[in-house]
C-alpha cells in the first residue's frame, strides 16, 4: 500500500522472515513469514487511529452545534409585561 508506506517513511516488514528449513535442491525453504503479519498489522493500526481520529471530530463539531442555544422568542404579552413593569418602577 503506497500512501500507508509515505506515513511511515517507506518502512516494508513484508521481508522479514524466519528460516526453519534452507532449500535442498528443488525443495523450497521452510520459512515464517512473519513480516507479513506484522505490515498488516502496523497499516491496521494506522487505518484505526486515522478514523478514530475523524469520527472524534464529527462528535466534537456536533456537540459545539448543540451547546449553542436557539435565541429564545419572546411574545408580545411578554414585551408588553415587561414595559409596564419598567414603566411602574419609574
Amino acid at each position: 500500500m503506497p500512501p500507508l508506506g509515505l506515513l511511515i517513511g517507506g518502512v516494508n516488514f513484508t521481508d522479514l522472515k524466519f528460516v526453519m528449513k534452507e532449500a535442498v535442491g528443488v525443495n523450497p525453504a521452510v520459512t515464517l513469514n512473519y513480516g507479513n503479519f506484522l505490515q498488516v498489522i502496523f497499516d491496521f493500526l494506522i487505518v484505526a487511529f486515522s478514523v478514530f481520529l475523524v469520527i472524534k471530530a464529527i462528535i466534537v463539531a456536533k456537540k459545539k452545534q448543540e451547546e449553542v442555544p436557539a435565541a429564545p422568542s419572546i411574545s408580545k404579552e411578554e414585551i408588553l409585561l415587561t414595559e409596564i413593569r419598567d414603566l411602574l418602577k419609574k
